[in-house]
């Protein structure tokens, strides 16, 4: 191999993601994963968290890893579009903690007919293969009701 040619692929193999591409491959995650629940695919939102132990902990109790995550939003929300809902995250802040190691605190908005929840998502991504993936997932959530003078 030519010493260009031999520098050019040592170079690119050493090229690591900039904070900007990194935070940009997070947020371009929860964009996939939004849009998979909107059309009902519990599976594809599922593809970004890490499987099959991801620690998932909604309402003051862990669910069951990966697994016990999608039977979870399958039960409590498949059937129907009105069950599912439509989901909206939004005020998404991403800080990367480290190069394989990421925190991100966004809100987001489900509306199910006329039931309409508000919360806060922490979520701990780990990079694993080139790929962000969701390690550690915390929601906080509450009841808006669509009178209220908080409801948006």
């Amino acid at each position: 191999m030519k010493p260009i040619a031999l520098a050019l692929l040592f170079a690119a193999s050493t090229v690591e993601a900039s904070p900007k591409s990194d935070r940009a491959a997070i947020l371009t995650s929860i964009s996939r994963m939004e849009a998979a629940w909107n059309r009902g695919d519990f599976r594809g939102y599922m593809a970004g968290f890490k499987n099959p132990d991801v620690i998932f902990v909604s309402g003051g109790k862990f669910q069951e890893g990966w697994q016990g995550t999608l039977d979870h939003y399958v039960r409590d929300y498949g059937g129907s579009p009105e069950r599912r809902g439509r989901l909206h995250f939004y005020s998404m802040k991403v800080d990367l903690l480290a190069p394989d190691a990421a925190m991100l605190i966004g809100q987001y908005r489900l509306e199910r007919g006329t039931r309409v929840t508000e919360g806060v998502n922490t979520r701990l991504f780990r990079k694993a293969h080139g790929r962000w993936l969701i390690t550690v997932n915390h929601v906080s959530a509450y009841d808006v009701s669509p009178t209220a003078p908080e409801a948006k």
